[in-house]
């Protein structure tokens, strides 16, 4: 059986170029919701999982992020940070990056800065420690561009951007359902060492070439309010879904 999970990484070190004017002078991740940061209100979440140890990569104007951090004393959590001054590695790289963080766990949560939910994270964990796959992704029925797809069993199979009509497939299933992925992961330590990728790389493609040997899972928050702060006008609605 697994060790509770105890640490997380939120990928903060995008340059937000879909919320600018606020990106030309500050870090997506410290964009404010009802007087709250995005970094700050998922450190918080994190907590409600009982996630305390986090690690954090940075780029995009690093330096306020890591002021923010220690004026804050990292809002109550133990906080590391990945340096990615240099290079942004997108959010496999980042966390390839990052994985000897991990050395000393078994399971962790990976997630997006950008993303405000209230879905329980408890019961993804929870899934996830009993069926045991590589990895277990939030996913909704929304719309959006791109899409995992999934078997009846909730086993990803494939990729799909509608706007572009290009597809993806890894494993044969048929009927595929289409779920839009939430930018919440959890994972088993033993993906980091099997990603086969190196420098600049997207967790979707390390998804896709391991899904056809290992198990990789959906879990449905659909119901869940979920908001992708990612343009301005997802600020307004976030403020009224989050207090």
């Amino acid at each position: 059986m697994h060790k509770k999970v105890k640490k997380a990484m939120i990928l903060a070190a995008g340059l937000g170029s879909r919320l600018k004017p606020w990106t030309d002078l500050h870090p997506k991740a410290l964009a404010r919701v009802n007087g709250k940061s995005l970094l700050q209100r998922n450190i918080e979440y994190l907590q409600q999982a009982g996630i305390e140890d986090v690690i954090i990569n940075v780029h995009h104007f690093a330096d306020q992020i890591e002021d923010a951090i220690r004026e804050s004393g990292g809002w109550g959590s133990r906080i590391t940070i990945s340096d990615e001054t240099d290079l942004v590695l997108e959010t496999g790289g980042g966390l390839k990056k990052a994985a000897a963080y991990f050395s000393d766990t078994e399971v962790f949560v990976l997630m997006n800065v950008d993303i405000l939910t209230d879905m329980d994270l408890n019961a993804m964990i929870a899934r996830h420690l009993a069926t045991q796959p590589l990895a277990t992704l939030a996913v909704s029925d929304r719309m959006t561009s791109r899409y995992f797809l999934f078997d009846a069993e909730g086993q990803l199979c494939g990729w799909r951007n509608v706007q572009k009509g290009e597809e993806k497939i890894v494993r044969n299933a048929a009927p595929l359902y289409q779920k839009a992925f939430s930018g919440i992961h959890v994972m088993d330590t033993d993906l980091l060492s099997r990603i086969p990728f190196s420098g600049k790389f997207s967790m979707v493609d390390v998804y896709l070439a391991l899904a056809g040997d290992h198990p990789i899972l959906s879990y449905d928050h659909t119901g869940a309010k979920l908001v992708d702060v990612g343009k301005p006008e997802s600020i307004a609605l976030a403020e009224a879904l989050f207090l």
